[in-house]
């Protein structure tokens, strides 16, 4: 299988305007983003995709290689096949790239599954892990999901799912961690099709993988990745950074 990572990179994040350009110890965010990804040895090769000059020149000229969008996309799923459209490629891993400390474990967790999957039953595969405690089940920023009896996806959500009105049935509660494996047609076919009203409701672009049938393998992690949203995250990144 040949294997790429992809880093989709917008400029004008809503909440932290230009963070992924910001200082992180001498190094932008999204270049330490992307050496963090090629550092990993897993991926022929590793691609950051953007609709700013200023990211890709950041990244080309740093010696890596970068896409630029021709369209506007409302997802990170529907920039990345717009890149990976013509690319001889199996299996697409998204990175997200205010992440600068990829890691190789969770990454190889995600890729597993497409090893013994030779009647190609999955369609993506992601990362969950267990949260008990009640401010993070309950914290809309956290996407929850539920799973079947073969860890494949059957919702996700913002809200408390499964809703505890039993408060004794034993339930596991899984946050979603938004690291992705694609089969290359899949995002593709996401890429035809219409935003349906569970994914416009809940602002989850995987909800339209599951409403047009695709089969998504879920594997438990205990990995927490360390995002930037915020200027307090990049302040605990630089922080993590002087620490290493």
């Amino acid at each position: 299988m040949k294997i790429i990572a992809v880093i989709p990179a917008r400029y004008a994040s809503t909440r932290f305007p230009a963070k992924l350009m910001q200082d992180l110890g001498g190094k932008t965010v999204i270049l330490r983003t992307y050496e963090a990804a090629v550092s990993t040895k897993l991926f022929d090769d590793v691609f950051v995709v953007t609709d700013s000059d200023l990211i890709f020149d950041e990244i080309v000229s740093h010696g890596g290689k970068a896409i630029m969008s021709i369209k506007e996309h409302e997802s990170g799923s529907d920039r990345i096949a717009e890149a990976v459209a013509n690319l001889d490629v199996d299996i697409v891993v998204n990175v997200q790239g205010d992440e600068p400390f990829t890691e190789v474990a969770p990454l190889e967790q995600v890729l597993s599954v497409f090893k013994n999957d030779a009647d190609k039953k999955i369609d993506l595969a992601s990362l969950m892990r267990e949260i008990t405690d009640e401010d993070e089940i309950n914290n809309p920023n956290n996407v929850k999901v539920v799973v079947d009896q073969s860890q494949f996806a059957l919702y996700f959500s913002r809200s408390v799912i499964p809703y505890p009105r039993d408060k004794e049935a034993g339930v596991r509660y899984f946050q979603h961690i938004g690291i992705y494996a694609f089969r290359k047609q899949a995002l593709l076919d996401f890429y035809s099709l219409p935003m349906k009203s569970l994914e416009a409701s809940e602002k989850l672009e995987q909800l339209r993988y599951l409403e047009f049938g695709k089969r998504i393998k879920m594997v438990e992690t205990t990995h927490v990745g360390i995002g930037i949203d915020t200027a307090e995250d990049l302040e605990r990144a630089r922080a993590m950074l002087r620490d290493i």
